[in-house]
């Protein structure tokens, strides 16, 4: 029940009380009951004001008081992201969507990225490693400023991953070992729970269950095209884009537009929603609406609601 729809019930019960506790001695007149009325309701109505004006206080206080984040919470669990690392988990199984890799191989990307960096892009690291995997350029694995592009590097692990022999067989530290070959390769094997639950949320086996949010001090200027040329680059040009709001480098970006990604199956449209959700910050967008659901930027730390008009086979970004 709403605050404010507890304060009728609540002013009732306090001038019930308020009668009950007249004093019938204070004259035949009736003085004493109606001076009682009338402090019954000069109470009431006090207290009224300030519970609306609490209400009002916190409403408007509310979208500063969570700070920003992410969480993904499935049936394996619950996991608190920052924006960052919210943005790369979404990436990682945009890439694997993008080369039609088994939910095993974002599993292995995960627990490797948790190891490596906790899924941020870092500028260094342990001598010339770079970025989410901590990849190596003196060891092959490509330029610096390639290495720190999340799209790049978990297309690069992901490549290395595919050549190792029966992977998805292997156990889980084995295989992120052969393709790392970091010093302690055993040390994988642990962040494997929090992989599998990050990849039933990210690639969308488990809908509706990544959120993010942050205080409007943080909220930047729309820039939906560019948003949705990055999502293209790493799901890939098998991602079909319509709507009014034009995608052209340049393009302005109207807030009240909107794109509409069009997607084949559920799990394809969890997937672009999350992405969506995970980079509204950078991005500005300010809603994704999907499958009977919507999340909205100035409401994000409430997740998923009920959007009966969510379209089922495109993800709808504003």
């Amino acid at each position: 029940m709403s605050l404010l729809g507890a304060i009728p019930r609540y002013l009732l019960r306090v001038a019930v009380w308020a009668r009950l506790k007249e004093r019938p001695e204070e004259g035949a007149d009736g003085g004493g009951s109606r001076r009682g009325l009338r402090w019954a309701v000069g109470l009431a109505v006090g207290v009224m004001l300030l519970a609306v004006g609490g209400f009002v206080l916190f409403d408007r206080v509310r979208p500063y008081l969570h700070g920003s984040g992410c969480e993904v919470r499935t049936s394996q669990g619950t996991m608190p992201l920052d924006l960052e690392q919210g943005a790369n988990a979404a990436t990682i199984a945009a890439v694997a969507f993008r080369k039609q890799l088994p939910e095993r191989a974002a599993v292995i990307a995960y627990a490797t990225a948790i190891q490596e960096s906790h899924i941020h892009n870092l500028a260094g690291g342990d001598r010339d490693s770079v970025g989410m995997f901590q990849q190596r350029p003196s060891q092959g694995w490509g330029s610096p400023d390639k290495l720190r592009d999340p799209v790049q590097s978990t297309s690069k692990f992901f490549d290395a991953l595919v050549k190792v022999k029966d992977y998805l067989d292997r156990d889980l530290h084995d295989a992120a070992q052969r393709v790392q070959r970091s010093a302690d390769g055993s040390a994988y094997a642990q962040h494997e729970r929090d992989g599998k639950l990050l990849a039933a949320a990210f690639t969308g086996r488990e809908p509706a269950t990544a959120r993010c949010w942050y205080p409007p001090g943080k909220k930047t200027a729309s820039r939906r095209p560019e948003a949705i040329r990055e999502m293209r680059r790493a799901f890939g040009s098998r991602l079909k884009v319509g709507g009014p709001s034009p995608l052209t480098q340049g393009a302005p970006s109207r807030p009240e537009s909107w794109n509409a990604v069009k997607v084949t199956n559920p799990r394809a449209g969890w997937a672009v929603a999350a992405w969506a959700v995970t980079h509204a910050q950078a991005y500005g967008l300010t809603e994704v609406r999907y499958a009977g659901k919507h999340w909205q930027a100035d409401a994000g730390h409430d997740g998923w609601t009920q959007d009966k008009a969510a379209p089922p086979d495109a993800v709808i970004v504003h």
